[in-house]
């Protein structure tokens, strides 16, 4: 079923003396992969000067072994994996940004949708003679950050006014030769967390990366908080005001985005997906001989169904794995292609069975005909889709590519008429109360705006008001 896509994945990493930084972030990177497979990149400093590799493709296709055991021992690294949301897919366009100026010499990775970036960049270009060399997003931070410090002549106060500027979505990690700083929008739209191993300091998207390095989990970075790192390993934190701002992690982290041995904000994402499965058995109970999920990030909602309802669950397709995320692939057509390659039905587990069929979304619904109809073909006797999130009504702003209104199918047709298109036998959809109670007892609150269309922050608003102070 035509899946989302979600802009990046940041991994950096400092050390009071020179160790893998490279070797570390590119592991991290790996573990990373499923946030963007569009391009990567580490940005290091090698005897006080910044080099940078990076290019389109996958990590391992970024960086081979040979350049891996190449790299020196450094003290600092940061790296980044992109989808695209904002700019088109090309070498210039991956990050880490590098920054080469009188004033600052740093690299840069954010993930996210810079709400404002438009305004700013035309204000840049055409009043001030700016000359940008990529279409993303994320240059005007590095921009920005020049301009602060020409002002200022201080890096962090520098970021801390980088913050009163643009709007919207963002983790940002920058990267000197002898500080990491690390940044998350004051809503706290997307995860940043941190951690520590061996006397180094280490931030990442998600949990699931210091795993993979054998690190330990610290905390996760505040919404509004900016977290600097020096070579001696002192942590410095400021707390940017938070008042009047409204807390949006975007919920489609828990959904779909993360991987679920990750666990953002206090919140483990297997146990949120387990409780969505259980959650959808109760909507509506529905006799079946076999619960599936859709792989990969359907399978523990329907683990949860499974449970709840006391239906077996059981697998229904075989994923080639060595084939990546649909998504990847630009055009519809060659998606669905894809899909078509990386699932194959389990002819001889779903033949003469009553299939709850249970996935993440229904975007188009073009896909998720594709896969009932391969199970029909496979032999099963009825498909009846549950999807553990309401449905897309509403654009995105904050860095993941929900389609147009005019493009969900939601908007164009009753649930009746949905589950006719894709062929199923009865669909249901997660209800939208149901999917907040998955938080339990936490703070944490979510963006849900592409269901509701109520967002965290005014999506109209340009910033013009504080880009001219």
């Amino acid at each position: 079923m035509r899946k989302l896509n979600e802009e990046c994945g940041v991994f950096g990493i400092i050390s009071p003396k020179p160790v893998q930084t490279v070797g570390y972030t590119a592991t991290a990177l790996m573990a990373l992969q499923h946030r963007g497979q569009e391009g990567a990149g580490i940005a290091t400093f090698i005897d006080g000067r910044l080099k940078c590799r990076k290019n389109v493709g996958l990590v391992s296709e970024v960086f081979n072994s040979d350049y891996l055991e190449y790299v020196p021992d450094t003290h600092v690294a940061i790296g980044h994996t992109r989808y695209s949301t904002t700019g088109s897919n090309n070498s210039e366009n991956t990050q880490p940004i590098e920054t080469i100026h009188s004033r600052l010499t740093c690299a840069i990775a954010h993930n996210g949708n810079i709400t404002n970036a438009a305004y700013i960049r035309g204000k840049m270009v055409n009043e001030s003679g700016k000359v940008f060399h990529t279409t993303n997003d994320s240059e005007i931070i590095n921009m920005l950050l020049i301009e602060q410090m020409i002002k200022c002549n201080d890096l962090e106060k520098a970021v801390y006014a980088l913050t009163d500027i643009i709007e919207g979505a963002f983790c940002i990690l920058i990267a000197t030769k002898d500080r990491l700083i690390a940044v998350r929008d004051r809503n706290g739209f997307r995860p940043l967390c941190m951690g520590v191993k061996d006397g180094m300091t280490i931030f990442s998207s998600e949990t699931c990366a210091l795993d993979a390095l054998g690190a330990d989990f610290v905390r996760d970075v505040a919404p509004g908080e900016i977290v600097s790192v020096g070579l001696d390993g002192e942590v410095r934190s400021v707390q940017t005001p938070t008042k009047g701002y409204k807390r949006g992690l975007c919920v489609f982290e828990y959904i779909y985005f993360a991987r679920p041995d990750s666990v953002i904000d206090g919140l483990s994402v297997y146990d949120a997906r387990v409780a969505m499965g259980r959650a959808l058995a109760r909507q509506l109970p529905t006799e079946a001989d076999m619960v599936c999920g859709v792989p990969d990030s359907g399978l523990e909602s329907a683990y949860g169904y499974s449970l709840e309802s006391g239906i077996p669950y059981g697998a229904a397709f075989v994923k080639n794995k060595y084939v990546g995320r649909s998504f990847i692939v630009p055009s519809q057509i060659a998606r669905e292609k894809t899909v078509n390659v990386k699932l194959n039905p389990l002819r001889a587990s779903v033949k003469g069975k009553r299939i709850i069929l249970v996935d993440d979304s229904i975007v188009r619904g073009t896909t998720s005909a594709r896969i009932i109809q391969s199970l029909r073909n496979a032999g099963a006797k009825e498909v009846h889709v549950r999807v553990s999130s309401p449905p897309f009504r509403f654009p995105c702003y904050f860095g993941t590519d929900v389609d147009s209104p005019d493009n969900l199918i939601a908007n164009k047709m009753p649930l009746g008429k949905i589950c006719e298109k894709i062929g199923a036998d009865s669909l249901v959809y997660l209800d939208i109360g149901e999917l907040l109670k998955i938080r339990g007892d936490s703070d944490i609150d979510y963006c849900r705006g592409c269901f509701t269309g109520e967002y965290p922050i005014k999506v109209e608003a340009t910033g013009k008001d504080k880009f001219d102070d």
